[in-house]
């Protein structure tokens, strides 16, 4: 299938990602969860369309955004039982049943509920361009790329909450920096400590997303 060039309808994020029991429960009776599922399901959605169902770019983005009008409109997450699988594998079988059914009849958008709904589908088709994975693929990797940057924010909020600033900005110089790296003495010079304790600090970071990833999946 060739992708088409975008048109211009925007917002962010990726695939069809971890979960939280309390924010599926929220979800069912607050705008504001009901939101951040959206925003963690929407770009999984979108590349499932385009790749499983041959969509075309148009087609998909209105696919996906009258399918969350309707989750939001019908509050279809309250018939969710995490007792029978995990939402991510819900969600993509309501999608799939959806696409199904609707055809030339997703063409509308409606919002409700009072969420509001972003959607970059710009990024999101530039992504599938790069490369031609299978649907499963798709799904899961972003899955996982979104739990990672949701990890990374929870390790942000930790710093900021446990005093660890230095730590937290770091990692970021270090880890999460534009090569070239920074030389470990350059950190040290600039933050007025030895050079130990860069390492010390590169290494709790370290540890400490990890254990984050680890809690977002557990929670999926």
């Amino acid at each position: 299938m060739a992708y088409e060039p975008d048109t211009a309808l925007g917002g962010p994020q990726h695939e069809f990602p971890a979960t939280r029991q309390s924010l599926i429960d929220a979800a069912a009776q607050s705008p504001d969860a009901l939101g951040e599922v959206v925003a963690l399901y929407w770009k999984p959605s979108y590349k499932h369309v385009r790749i499983k169902w041959r969509r075309s770019n148009e087609e998909a983005k209105d696919l996906v955004q009258a399918f969350f009008a309707a989750l939001i409109e019908r509050n279809l997450i309250s018939s969710f039982d995490s007792s029978k699988g995990r939402l991510r594998t819900w969600m993509r079988a309501c999608l799939d049943h959806f696409v199904l059914k609707q055809d030339e009849a997703a063409s509308r958008l409606k919002r409700g509920g009072g969420v509001e709904m972003t959607f970059d589908f710009e990024a999101a088709e530039r992504e599938l361009r790069s490369t031609a994975p299978s649907p499963e693929d798709v799904f899961l990797r972003e899955w996982e790329r979104e739990v990672f940057a949701r990890a990374l924010e929870d390790l942000g909020a930790l710093c900021a909450a446990s005093g660890k600033q230095i730590q937290h900005r770091i990692f970021e110089q270090y880890d999460l920096a534009d090569e070239p790296r920074p030389a470990y003495a350059e950190l040290a010079r600039e933050h007025g400590i030895p050079v130990t304790s860069v390492t010390n600090h590169l290494a709790w970071a370290r540890r400490e997303l990890r254990r984050l990833v680890r809690a977002r999946m557990e929670r999926s």
